[in-house]
């Protein structure tokens, strides 16, 4: 998940040689492939760098040489770069919204944001910043010009669209995720997972959150602009890579596709066509329809007879032997976004092929995964899944059986430091890290759902755990400490989209149609 990216995580050996890759044991054999978000679960030893950490059973320090606030070793001076098996977990962004730097956990330490920006305010009051045009930081008076010039035109941008939040922590909280979400959004429309080694990379999966969170935040231009890369890097066959260089070249590696990124990409562009200007919306979308078109008759293609689809990496990126709920529920919430997309193209043709296909998936997911609670496999072997929450608003309208389902998976999932783990199945054990995008999954369920008052909870303990620099961590160690890389495009995503959806009117769900 590029919010909890298994196979992002970097380990570092003393040869620097070898890689942690979660592997699901239980019941089937599973290919064993590196999986892209950070900290993975029963980790077996491949020949191949460049991914995350493995997750530890006994939540104790995650195998780094160089773990998030190590400071064993002097960090880089600005504009000099260490190794980057060797660099910490960022634990901020500097940006000039075409170029990005990480900050490295020792500089945030004792540094803040100057408000509504990027620029540093270092202990010794001087500033740090990223100039406009340049690859490299530098440290300069306070009230530097060219330094103030951006700090004004972060806060333009961020007034020209939505700051969601009923309190002013929420809201603080939602403006350093909108500016950190627009820092890892590349000028091409790439969204890096995150700004360390191993998540500087575009997921589909977590760009379709962004997309949303931006359009239902009223930054159309950067949502429409996520939304056109996925276009330009979508496969001839209608699928996608599981992630590209940022650069739009291609995928970094040789892993599997995942398919449920057919159903985020067709749900995030309904979902910007809901929040998009009304006199431009339908010539645009016309611009991305042959790109939903494609999606959208792969991912009806792709139901088996039982109307369930195949096997497929999940968002864990951990390949299981049966159907699971991490890719059914996704692909029903695009089918049913491109078939209403479709109605609003006036295609009734696609809109009617969808809607049939839709109906089908929808009625196996009741046939086989609610008997199980909506459990992670078809099987029952697999234990729950935060991808529960999938099946909830705004994805799809909530089905039978779903509040029951939510409740008990929570339960399941819930650890001593109050966060979830991604899942309990037992071969693939995260230990006593809490990844924020799993926990957050429930935040923006109950948002959907009714139920405020959990969904507040939930995000309340989301955003207790920003670190220093008030960045929201992909994960969160035993202790209750941010851990890991920060900020996080996809927790960011799913903490602004929550917010949007506990302000009033709520978020959109693509309708299935009878």
């Amino acid at each position: 998940m590029p919010g909890v990216r298994p196979g992002r995580w970097a380990v570092v050996t003393a040869a620097l040689a070898s890689v942690a890759v979660p592997v699901c044991t239980s019941g089937h054999p599973t290919v064993r492939h590196p999986t892209h978000h950070a900290g993975h679960p029963t980790p077996y030893r491949a020949g191949n760098s460049g991914d995350r950490e493995a997750g530890q059973e006994d939540g104790g320090p995650a195998p780094f040489v160089m773990p998030a606030g190590h400071r064993g070793r002097p960090d880089a001076a600005p504009g000099h770069a260490l190794p980057a098996a060797l660099e910490a977990p960022t634990a901020g962004l500097l940006s000039n919204t075409t170029g990005a730097e990480g900050v490295s956990p020792s500089v945030a330490a004792d540094a803040r944001y100057v408000p509504g920006s990027h620029v540093l305010r270092l202990a010794s009051g001087r500033w740090m910043y990223l100039p406009d045009g340049k690859a490299a930081s530098t440290v300069v008076a306070a009230g530097h010009p060219p330094a103030l010039r951006q700090i004004e035109r972060s806060r333009a941008w961020l007034a020209s669209g939505r700051v969601p939040g009923a309190s002013a922590d929420r809201r603080a909280a939602a403006e350093r995720a909108l500016l950190a979400m627009r820092a890892l959004l590349r000028p091409n429309g790439a969204v890096a997972a995150g700004w360390s080694h191993g998540w500087k990379y575009s997921w589909p999966r977590d760009s379709s959150f962004a997309a949303a969170a931006f359009a239902h935040t009223g930054h159309d231009a950067e949502a429409h602009r996520i939304l056109r890369y996925s276009a330009a890097t979508q496969r001839a066959d209608g699928t996608w890579e599981a992630r590209t260089k940022l650069d739009g070249s291609g995928p970094p590696d040789a892993r599997s596709l995942q398919l449920d990124a057919n159903g985020w990409v067709p749900w995030a562009t309904w979902q910007w066509y809901q929040a998009a200007p009304r006199a431009t919306r339908r010539a645009r979308l016309a611009t991305l329809y042959p790109m939903i078109r494609k999606a959208a008759d792969h991912a009806a293609g792709s139901l088996r007879a039982d109307g369930l689809p195949p096997a497929s990496p999940d968002y864990w990126e951990l390949t299981t032997a049966t159907a699971n709920i991490g890719t059914a529920a996704p692909l029903l919430a695009g089918l049913n976004a491109s078939a209403d997309l479709a109605r609003e193209a006036n295609r009734p043709q696609d809109a009617a092929r969808w809607a049939r296909a839709a109906r089908r998936l929808s009625a196996a997911i009741s046939t086989r995964f609610l008997p199980l609670g909506y459990q992670r496999t078809v099987d029952g072997r697999h234990g729950h899944d935060s991808a529960v929450a999938f099946m909830a608003p705004p994805f799809n309208e909530a089905p039978a059986g779903l509040a029951g389902a939510l409740d008990t998976t929570y339960r399941e999932l819930l650890l001593p430091n109050g966060g979830l783990t991604p899942g309990n199945d037992p071969g693939a054990r995260w230990g006593a890290y809490a990844w924020t995008p799993s926990t957050g999954f429930f935040a923006l369920a109950w948002a959907g759902t009714g139920r405020p008052e959990k969904a507040g909870r939930v995000l309340d303990w989301v955003l207790s755990k920003r670190n220093a620099l008030g960045e929201l961590p992909e994960k969160v160690d035993g202790a209750g400490r941010p851990h890991s890389v920060a900020p996080l495009a996809w927790t960011g995503s799913i903490v602004v989209l929550a917010l949007v959806a506990l302000d009033g009117k709520g978020l959109p769900t693509p309708p299935l149609r009878p």
